[in-house]
C-alpha cells in the first residue's frame, strides 16, 4: 500500500515569528486543541537566541489556518515552571475529563545558541550573575500543567526527575485501564548491557494513578531504520482508532556529523488499545519528510519536520508541526487512509 500523501496547507508556514518581543526570533512545535468549533494553538516562542528563553503563547482560529493571539503575553512561562532564567518548550495538549493538560519540556537555565545554517546549532551554558549551577543541574526534564479554561495554566506536577534529560513526554487523551498513560524519551536510557533495553534513545511508556508518581519507563519502540539512526521520540498525542492507538513519532538521521547536519522525519505506529506497550504495526519508511523550502531552510536547524499537535475533523487528520525550529506549518491526510497504511505494515 502506497504511503498516503499529506496535503500541505497553501498558506504555510501558517504561524511565523514577530509581533511581540517574546516571539521575535522563532515560533514552533505547537500543541493544538479543537473545541467549541474553534482551534486553539499553543506555540513555543523565543524572543532571542542568547539566551534562548522560550515561553508558550496561545492563538485561536475559526478555520485552523488563520490564527490570532488571545493575549499579548505568554500563557505559560519559565517562571511558572520555577525559574525565570529557564525555558519551557514543545507543548503537547490534551483534554481529559473537565481539564486540559499540557506536557512540556523545561530547562532551568536557557542555553545560548549559535545557529550555523548547516546543522544543529552550537549551544553553551549561560553565565548568569549571582547564579551558579553545574551542567548536571541544567538537564531538560518534563512537567505537566493544567487548565480549566484553556487560557489560564498552572504547573501541576513533574513527570520526570531533574537529573534526567527526558523529553517528548506526551499524555494519552484518556485513561487506560483506569490509569493515566504517558509516552516519554529518556535520552540516556541506552545500552542493552546496562538493562535499558535499547542501544539508542527510544520511545517508552509510564503509567500513573495521580499524574505525580509514574511507573518506571518501559520500552515501546526502538530505532530500527536508517532514518531513525540517531534517535526516535513521540510527536503528537495518540489518536484512538478502531485499529489501535495511532502514534506519530519523529526519527532523526545523522546526515553529516562534522557539521551536525541531521534530518527529522515522521513515522507512525499503532499501539494496542488496552495495552499500549504492544506495537501492532509500524511504518518502515517515513510518512512525511522535509520537502518544501520552509521545511529545509530556517533560522535554527535545517531539514526539520517536528509534529506536536493534531486535530481530527471531518475525517481528516490535521497535523501541526514545527519547521526548522523557525515557524509552524499545517498538513492534512485522511485519517482512515493513514491508519490503514500503518496497519498494512504489520
Amino acid at each position: 500500500m502506497a504511503t498516503p500523501a499529506f496535503a500541505r496547507c497553501p498558506a504555510n508556514p501558517i504561524v511565523t515569528p514577530g509581533l511581540f518581543p517574546w516571539r521575535m526570533a522563532t515560533v514552533f512545535n505547537p500543541g493544538v486543541l479543537h473545541e467549541d468549533g474553534r482551534f486553539f494553538l499553543y506555540e513555543r516562542a523565543a524572543g532571542g537566541l542568547r539566551p534562548f528563553i522560550c515561553s508558550i503563547g496561545m492563538l485561536e482560529s475559526d478555520d485552523g489556518v488563520h490564527f490570532r493571539h488571545v493575549s499579548d503575553q505568554p500563557v505559560f512561562t519559565p517562571e511558572m515552571a520555577g525559574s525565570r532564567h529557564g525555558s519551557v518548550q514543545d507543548p503537547r495538549v490534551v483534554r481529559i475529563g473537565d481539564a486540559c493538560y499540557m506536557t512540556y519540556a523545561f530547562r532551568p537555565y536557557a542555553w545560548h545558541c549559535y545557529p550555523t545554517g548547516l546543522g544543529v546549532p552550537e549551544s553553551h551554558q549561560p553565565q548568569i550573575p549571582g547564579v551558579r549551577f553545574t551542567p548536571e543541574e541544567n538537564q531538560t526534564r518534563s512537567g505537566i500543567a493544567v487548565s480549566r479554561d484553556r487560557i489560564h495554566w498552572e504547573h501541576l506536577a513533574w513527570a520526570t526527575p531533574p537529573e534526567l534529560d527526558d523529553r517528548d513526554v506526551i499524555l494519552f487523551p484518556e485513561k487506560i485501564g483506569g490509569r493515566f498513560a504517558l509516552l516519554r524519551r529518556p535520552l540516556k536510557f541506552v545500552g542493552t548491557d546496562t538493562g535499558h533495553g535499547a542501544d539508542l534513545p527510544a520511545i517508552r511508556i509510564s503509567f500513573s494513578d495521580d499524574l505525580r508518581t509514574w511507573t518506571p519507563p518501559e520500552v515501546v519502540a526502538r530505532p530500527e531504520q536508517p532514518w531513525e539512526g540517531n534517535r526516535i521520540g513521540g510527536s503528537t498525542p495518540p489518536i484512538r482508532t478502531e485499529a489501535g492507538w495511532l502514534v506519530l513519532y519523529h526519527g532523526v538521521e545523522d546526515l553529516y556529523p562534522p557539521t551536525r547536519r541531521v534530518c527529522y522525519r515522521v513515522g507512525a505506529m499503532l499501539l494496542d488499545l488496552a495495552d499500549p506497550r504492544r506495537v501492532l504495526a509500524r511504518t518502515e519508511r517515513p510518512i512525511m519528510e522535509p520537502e518544501a523550502y520552509y521545511e529545509k531552510f530556517g533560522l535554527y536547524i535545517p531539514n526539520v519536520i517536528f509534529p506536536t499537535g493534531n486535530v481530527v475533523k471531518d475525517g481528516l487528520l490535521w497535523l501541526y508541526y514545527g519547521v526548522c525550529d523557525t515557524a509552524i506549518a499545517l498538513a492534512t491526510v485522511p485519517l482512515d487512509e493513514l491508519a490503514a497504511h500503518v496497519l498494512s505494515q504489520r
